[in-house]
């Protein structure tokens, strides 16, 4: 099957502009202080908002302030912290796994690469891109419901599947404003283009969204 035809340029190059101007403060929206916070807090954030995570992840981090602590975790006690962020059972399983992962193949310490992230429990592209983007200054698209959604709307891409909505994302987008633009998007997604009701009319994208 043909590989479908790139945006224009042109278009593309407007809408990266738009939103720079739009979200010059854009970042994300998770409270961390260290590359092991943001990889929890990113977990936790599954079918969750960021604020209820913000809210749950300092009573975590007093009582497991490192991946060694939360790899030797009663799984029962991390349930009854994070049990607000809903999935609780899977998450502490996650966290926890993936914390003794870091333990015994890492030395304590979270990886800086998408191919080792990866391997860690509950870690998919998603998580690994927030931790590379955010936590070491590695570029990287982080797909989510509103990321896709949006550019989809934007015709900047036709897929629904993840991996390779940042595909089509990566080929259009200059690699340096990768991290960036992923929080603009999602933050535009949140503030003005909801799945159900978007507000074209407010929309500083509208002259440049075919869906407006």
């Amino acid at each position: 099957m043909a590989r479908a035809k790139a945006p224009d340029p042109a278009r593309v190059a407007r809408v990266l502009d738009t939103l720079a101007r739009t979200y010059p403060d854009a970042a994300c929206a998770l409270d961390f202080r260290d590359p092991y916070e943001l990889l929890v807090a990113t977990i936790l954030s599954a079918q969750c908002t960021d604020r209820r995570v913000n809210q749950v992840t300092p009573a975590l981090f007093a009582a497991y302030p490192d991946p060694a602590a939360l790899a030797a975790a009663d799984a029962g006690d991390v349930i009854e912290i994070i049990r607000s962020t809903g999935f609780f059972r899977n998450k502490a399983k996650n966290i926890i796994g993936a914390c003794q992962a870091i333990v015994a193949r890492h030395g304590g310490r979270v990886p800086g690469t998408l191919e080792e992230l990866v391997q860690l429990p509950g870690v998919g592209r998603k998580t690994a891109n927030v931790v590379l983007g955010d936590a070491f200054g590695v570029p990287g698209i982080t797909v989510d419901t509103h990321l896709g959604r949006v550019c989809r709307r934007l015709a900047l891409t036709e897929n629904e599947d993840p991996v390779k909505v940042e595909t089509d994302l990566m080929r259009i987008v200059p690699r340096d404003q990768w991290t960036v633009f992923s929080h603009q998007v999602i933050h535009h997604g949140r503030a003005l283009c909801a799945a159900r009701k978007p507000l074209c009319s407010q929309c500083p994208l509208a002259p440049d969204c075919p869906s407006a």
